[in-house]
């Protein structure tokens, strides 16, 4: 059930079961910070990576706190939590087969989060550096795309790395290809954002219409699942492209429910 919150078609479910278990720990912590819940989602990760857990849960845990600090605007103090996950992991493949799943996760997650980080902090071409790493250590261990998650957090960055430079076709294209690949997945919330990022990128269009209409979509979508960062996110989006008092209504109503619960915006 924590699977169908943190990565699957129930992201909005709170309270959630309490557990013992370090990955299962992580998932409550996932699940928490794709809901808002960030005091909680910072609790749960703190006992994820409790002394003597894998490497690979540690990195994991440590790239999720990564996470939750860059959708508030921390991106430089995300950069060294990234950095402790991809050293927590290494860069080459694991000698024990029976972890090889979550260090490939980890590995992936490391990367993909250290390139936001340096798009945040205005660092194009590490940026295109880190993916470049990411995806050719994904066609490497992953022929069979059992990474979807990996895949579309990939096509996420790349999309963002586009729209910092000014490339809306690119980010179109990397935007579509993550609403594509998520559309086969279980995942409500990457579907909800993968559709953000298409918005974002039909901002570079001539006419808004397209882009006011999915980001009005996923604002819909996002309130509808309980995905408050992504809801505050597509209000954000609507008030610049075309600003109106309820849309900003709906952007600062979202902002303070997620300082109550936790989050510390630095942007």
């Amino acid at each position: 059930m924590l699977r169908d919150v943190a990565f699957g078609p129930d992201p909005g479910r709170c309270p959630l079961p309490g557990t013992g278990d370090p990955e299962e720990r992580w998932l409550r912590a996932v699940a928490y910070g794709g809901q808002g819940r960030y005091a909680r989602a910072r609790a749960e990760l703190a006992r994820a990576a409790s002394p003597g857990v894998s490497p690979a849960l540690a990195s994991l845990a440590a790239s999720t706190r990564a996470s939750l600090l860059r959708q508030l605007g921390s991106h430089a103090v995300a950069s060294g939590y990234d950095g402790a996950a991809l050293a927590l992991v290494g860069r080459s493949r694991s000698a024990d087969p029976a972890d090889d799943g979550l260090l490939h996760e980890a590995r992936c997650d490391a990367l993909t989060g250290l390139a936001a980080d340096a798009l945040g902090c205005g660092r194009l071409t590490a940026a295109h550096r880190l993916l470049s790493r990411c995806r050719d250590y994904l066609s490497e261990v992953d022929d069979a795309h059992r990474l979807w998650r990996q895949h579309v957090r990939l096509d996420w960055v790349r999309a963002e790395v586009a729209l910092a430079s000014g490339d809306f076709g690119t980010a179109t294209a990397r935007a579509q290809a993550a609403v594509d690949r998520s559309a086969e997945c279980p995942s409500v919330r990457h579907r909800v954002k993968s559709a953000l990022l298409l918005a974002a990128a039909a901002t570079g269009r001539p006419d808004s219409d397209l882009a006011v209409q999915t980001a009005e979509r996923v604002l819909a979508d996002s309130c509808e699942h309980g995905l408050l960062p992504l809801q505050w996110a597509a209000a954000m989006l609507l008030d610049g492209i075309r600003p109106s008092a309820a849309v900003r209504e709906v952007r600062d109503e979202c902002a303070r429910t997620i300082v109550q619960r936790g989050g510390r915006f630095t942007i």
